[in-house]
């Protein structure tokens, strides 16, 4: 393949610092990816799902206190990942080097067919719906979704202190329309003598039993969607300065702030609408901001979500392409995306390739299926890399004469029991996904398999596929 004006090729290499890309990313930069991971248009929207599944005010915060705290284990995961290994594509490097650059390309796949075109796709449909209602423009939804995508795909080409640049800002005001929920609604319940409270007993809306316990486990769908997405900050962890310092910070910070304003958003949510008021509608911020100041609250909250969708996408094409990146730099993927802007310093093949996967999903209208896929994957996966902890230190172990004496760096608080608790919470979450939404996990699973020969076929191309094998 040729090459194009203003791109660089480079060989292959196996250390961070020849990889070419620039670490331009600060603290306050790494701390804002995290949060822009998480935070997408989902807060907005899912706890209506939350409280249909479950019907208590109990029931539906303690779901969300218990997302929060899967989450904190996972950034603990995570942290102490990025300090072992501060490489890009993260999570695809540390299920490589720790069972088989197969589970490492496997893990690429889906998030190339599944996780990361989906969920962007059906965030960027989100923004379209929202900014016709704001704006009215005779152009489909989709096309709409489709301009936003190549729009920031466009200004993560410039580089990574352009792509973090945006990110931040749209961070910052996605936390701005979270916290304008939460301040609407303790208005509403504190000024208007309309306001209902809901009474919070009983605690249980069932006696305890398996029913119960798989309701709850059902509520860890929408609640770990919407917390889901920290682990994409490790993914430019070679762009972040300091990497080994600032990122397991951010990591912590991010997720501890996201923790603080779910439950916040949450706990409004409930006390305005009451438990079935909220499962009623399928728009709570839209609801609480028209209750407390009228269609103008409404047409507010409309503006904000649509400004948290866009920042979404901008993290999106931030983080995401690196995976990419990281496979063509080891051999796993076409050489092509693993070069670089030779002024941006930007991997541009890969965030062109993400960009057309979310484009195409949204085009062609596939997004809405595939999200069905996208649990199933992402804690299969989040499960195997919480592993590669026990493993890393297995082999640390030996390498010291079975004496642990790495003190530098992050570790995880209470391992192996932490970790261990989030690896078993992640497969359980997927072991219940796949028990209530059976046809979603088979098709998940086929999408998975199909890139095993994809792995030997590209592998088997390569002149040094014996060696490396």
């Amino acid at each position: 393949m040729g090459f194009s004006p203003g791109i660089s090729s480079r060989p292959s290499a196996s250390s961070e610092a020849s990889t070419g890309l620039v670490a331009g990313v600060g603290l306050f930069g790494a701390t804002m990816v995290v949060m822009g991971g998480i935070v997408g248009s989902g807060i907005f929207i899912n706890p209506y799902v939350v409280a249909s599944l479950v019907h208590t005010p109990s029931l539906i915060l303690g779901a969300w206190v218990a997302g929060g705290a899967i989450a904190l284990l996972g950034a603990f995961v995570y942290a102490e990942l990025a300090d072992r290994m501060p490489v890009v594509g993260g999570q695809y490097a540390y299920l490589r080097d720790a069972f088989h650059p197969l589970v490492g390309f496997l893990y690429g796949w889906v998030c190339l067919f599944v996780i990361n075109a989906a969920s962007p796709a059906a965030v960027a449909v989100t923004f379209a719906k929202y900014f016709q209602n704001v704006v009215p423009v005779p152009v489909s939804d989709r096309w709409i979704a489709a301009g936003v995508l190549f729009l920031f795909a466009a200004i993560n080409l410039l580089g990574v202190r352009a792509g973090s640049a945006v990110q931040s800002v749209f961070m910052v005001l996605r936390i701005l329309a979270i916290a304008m929920v939460v301040a609407a609604g303790a208005y509403f319940l504190l000024r208007s003598p309309t306001a209902t409270h809901p009474a919070w007993h009983p605690l249980l809306d069932r006696p305890v039993s398996f029913d119960l316990l798989t309701a709850f486990g059902a509520t860890m769908v929408p609640v770990m969607f919407g917390y889901g997405g920290w682990q994409t900050a490790n993914y430019v962890a070679s762009e972040i300065r300091e990497p080994r310092k600032y990122l397991p910070r951010a990591l912590l910070l991010g997720v501890a702030g996201i923790i603080a304003l779910y439950v916040s958003v949450n706990f409004i949510y409930v006390e305005a609408l009451t438990p079935s008021g909220l499962a009623a509608t399928a728009t709570p911020a839209f609801e609480v901001m028209r209750r407390a100041w009228g269609s103008a609250g409404g047409r507010l909250i409309s503006v904000a979500i649509a400004v948290s969708t866009l920042g979404f996408l901008s993290q999106v094409m931030l983080t995401y392409p690196r995976i990419y990146f990281a496979m063509a730099e080891d051999g796993s993927f076409p050489r092509v995306f693993s070069r670089l802007g030779s002024r941006s310093h930007a991997p541009v093949f890969a965030v062109l390739l993400q960009s057309a996967a979310t484009i195409a999903a949204v085009l062609l209208g596939t997004y809405e299926q595939i999200l069905s896929y996208v649990v199933v994957m992402d804690w299969l996966f989040f499960g195997l890399t919480a592993s590669c902890v026990f493993v890393f230190r297995h082999r640390e172990a030996l390498a010291a004469g079975m004496n642990d004496s790495r003190s530098a760096g992050f570790r995880i608080p209470g391992h192996p029991w932490t970790t261990g608790i989030f690896t078993l919470a992640a497969w359980l979450i997927t072991l219940n996904t796949i028990y209530k939404y059976p046809r979603n996990a088979v098709a998940a699973v086929c999408i998975l398999l199909a890139g095993v020969p994809i792995y030997f076929l590209a592998r088997g191309r390569r002149p040094d596929s014996a060696a490396s094998a």
